[in-house]
């Protein structure tokens, strides 16, 4: 019971919730760079959200099902297609041996998900399933997907779950420039008044040097009061460093686990799933939380989830 790939799309990887409990050997995380989108296709299916899906990035690839599957997608709409039929995301499908899963025109956003009912049959590396292609582990062969390359699966003949999905989980095309809300980073003092100022009100683009390890901003360089020299500390999902150079550095899913930048600022985790799905070219705006309220966001997400989770 496999999946052929017959055209790999521009960079398709598996991915899961990610590799925790190995940064402090410098293993990075991983895992999906829109959580939310990887959570709503497996819940579409009927896994469990921590079940891998497969992340296509803007160009999607040509997948043809060797067994019966309960599909579905999530996340930026490639433009999808199940033997000539749309498929949209947010929506599940059956798939009869034989047919084919093809993407051809971006409509909006950078990454989908597509998850399999039961899953794909890969074996996991640190307790995870997730692509770290730099490190060449996890997912199938620690690589992107390649043309002629088999995966194997679990055949499913289940019915899709019938979800009340949530208008806000669901991603649609945004209006420019995107919104993020972040906190103060533990540097934020040592920036200049100018620089915490431009930061928050000035836009910043993503810029093609950008990719799941980190998106490199270009906009109001961020001066610091004076030089600065920080031994490397910890880093997340979210954290803003800023270089010499002045132009901020969003870390991402396959971030490393330290760094010596100065950390203007972070991300609240309940809008890196809005972050994920920039383009080059794409200008977000960055607003000022406090850490209370990032929690109690990122905890009412969570709680959706769940109880989507668990109404199967």
């Amino acid at each position: 019971m496999t999946v052929k790939v017959i055209r790999p799309g521009l960079f398709s990887s598996f991915q899961d919730t990610g590799r925790t409990g190995f940064q402090h050997w410098g293993v990075p995380v991983n895992g999906a760079m829109d959580p939310d989108a990887h959570a709503l296709a497996n819940l579409l299916v009927g896994n469990p959200i921590s079940t891998a899906t497969l992340e296509m990035t803007v160009q999607g690839p040509q997948l043809c099902f060797q067994a019966r599957a309960l599909i579905a997608l999530a996340g930026a709409d490639l433009g999808a297609s199940l033997d000539g039929v749309a498929l949209k995301p947010g929506h599940s499908a059956v798939v009869k041996p034989g047919a084919t899963l093809r993407f051809e025109k971006r409509e909006y956003g950078a990454r989908a998900y597509l998850a399999v009912s039961g899953g794909y049959l890969l074996d996991p590396v640190m307790n995870s399933c997730s692509t770290y292609s730099r490190g060449s582990f996890g997912g199938l062969h620690g690589r992107a997907l390649k043309a002629g390359d088999v995966i194997p699966i679990s055949s499913s003949f289940a019915n899709p779950p019938r979800l009340n999905i949530p208008a806000g989980l669901l991603y649609a095309a945004p209006s420019q420039p995107v919104t993020v809300r972040v906190l103060q980073g533990r540097e934020w003092a040592d920036f200049s008044e100018t620089a915490r100022h431009d930061f928050l009100n000035e836009p910043y683009q993503m810029t093609a040097a950008s990719d799941r390890m980190g998106y490199r901003l270009d906009g109001a360089a961020l001066d610091l009061t004076e030089p600065t020299q920080l031994l490397s500390q910890s880093v997340a999902f979210g954290t803003v460093q800023v270089p010499a150079g002045g132009q901020p550095i969003v870390l991402m899913a396959d971030r490393q686990t330290t760094g010596g930048y100065p950390r203007i600022a972070h991300v609240a985790s309940v809008d890196l799933p809005r972050l994920a799905q920039l383009m080059p070219g794409d200008e977000v705006r960055f607003s000022l939380i406090d850490v209370r309220t990032a929690q109690q966001l990122l905890v009412a997400r969570a709680r959706t989830l769940k109880r989507l989770e668990t109404a199967h």
